[in-house]
């Protein structure tokens, strides 16, 4: 379309597209077009920008146009623009602008800068593992790890923005999985053979690579959080349920709970009280829980009433009212105490109210976690009471023992 037709739309082309574009502070919609052919979608859309893709190659190709007509947004961030996926009437194009521009608003206010491209955290290139047809197979397919992998051209402009983004993303998905997911690199114009086998055709292409599946094409974003997210959705619904440790001694408990944003710690009854088969009904409530809240990727602990008496006091438990349970937050040295009842309805109400941010907290005992004592493992075996020593009574003369109390 021409500005004969469309008054308000700025013809773009090279020459004034970064000036009036990516140097700007508003929002752009930029239809990029192609003049050879005619395109009945352009019928009644109102546009603020338009790109003559056949005319202005090389901005096609700067922002990867392969159909038209093709719109994009370019908002908070103009080096990495959105693509417009709403419909083609004004009312649905002013309405994806104005939903854009409340997004840009939130941004500004909120203090995130637009514009710069620029990761939200730094990253250390090595946790991108540079994948070729060498060592595809044996890292990727034939590993344990989940991938995900960017299929990528030097000269692809996406692919430089996506890059830092990549990065930042590998080193704290390294650190969040512990090596369990992993994000590679394949640059497709040397391993050509690769591109080939997963039929990629445009750059960058990602896709994620699950043992024993086939691999799936990633549609998410392509910002560094957006990125985490998606891997620690993909994580945590291959990962086992965390285990149900008992404390034994310092390192555990100080690993579980320095590892993790919340460790539950439970205090159950002494095995006198219930037995083997009420100690397990008890671990097997946490087990299910453990379960059911695997994704938030907490610490599961256990221990004995009475052996970790430092713990108890920590906690407000001491003495009574056992079992009972705590969430600790060995960040911000506070905890939680689970008031319902100790079934998987009372935890659940617990641990979900948890998760929205309710619930009262306390500061942790001594502001410190508490001294943890060296114990053996339960044995997985009842109780078994202290035998008593028999006493010999034959020598005592009773007669004495009435004169003594008189």
């Amino acid at each position: 379309p021409s500005s004969f037709f469309y008054d308000d739309v700025v013809e773009l082309n090279p020459s004034n597209f970064n000036k009036q574009v990516l140097q700007s502070d508003g929002l752009w919609l930029i239809e990029f077009y192609f003049s050879a052919v005619v395109c009945f979608h352009f019928q009644g859309i109102v546009k603020l920008g338009a790109v003559d893709a056949d005319q202005h190659k090389s901005l096609a190709s700067q922002y990867s146009i392969r159909g038209f007509p093709t719109i994009k947004i370019f908002g908070a961030n103009k080096n990495n623009p959105e693509e417009y996926q709403g419909g083609r009437t004004s009312q649905a194009i002013v309405e994806g602008a104005m939903t854009a521009l409340r997004s840009l608003v939130k941004d500004r206010l909120s203090g995130r800068a637009g514009g710069s491209g620029q990761s939200s955290g730094a990253g250390n290139k090595n946790d991108v593992v540079e994948l070729t047809d060498d060592n595809f197979d044996r890292l990727v397919l034939n590993g344990d790890e989940v991938w995900m992998v960017e299929f990528f051209a030097p000269w692809c402009g996406h692919c430089q923005r996506l890059e830092p983004e990549w990065t930042a993303a590998a080193t704290e998905v390294k650190e969040q999985t512990k090596g369990k997911v992993k994000l590679g690199a394949v640059d497709a114009t040397v391993h050509q053979g690769l591109a080939s086998r997963y039929g990629i055709r445009g750059f960058p292409t990602i896709k994620v690579f699950n043992k024993g599946e086939n691999p799936e094409d990633y549609e998410g974003g392509r910002t560094r959080s957006d990125i985490v997210a998606h891997v620690m959705e993909l994580f945590s619904a291959n990962a086992p349920p965390p285990e149900v440790t008992e404390v034994l001694n310092q390192d555990v408990f100080k690993k579980t709970c320095d590892d993790h944003q919340l460790c539950i710690v439970a205090v159950l009854p002494h095995i006198l009280d219930t037995g083997a088969s009420g100690r397990n009904s008890y671990l097997d409530v946490m087990r299910m829980m453990a379960e059911k809240y695997k994704k938030k990727m907490w610490g599961w602990l256990w221990t004995e009433a009475g052996a970790q008496m430092e713990l108890e006091s920590s906690l407000g438990i001491g003495g009574f009212g056992y079992p009972a349970m705590a969430a600790i937050n060995a960040r911000k040295m506070k905890f939680s105490l689970l008031k319902g009842s100790f079934s998987e309805t009372g935890i659940h109400e617990f641990l979900r109210d948890l998760s929205v941010g309710r619930g009262s907290t306390s500061p942790v005992g001594g502001g410190a976690l508490p001294k943890i004592h060296t114990v053996e493992a339960w044995d997985g075996k009842d109780g078994q009471l202290p035998e008593e020593e028999d006493i010999d009574l034959s020598d005592v003369d009773l007669d004495d023992l009435e004169k003594d109390e008189l």
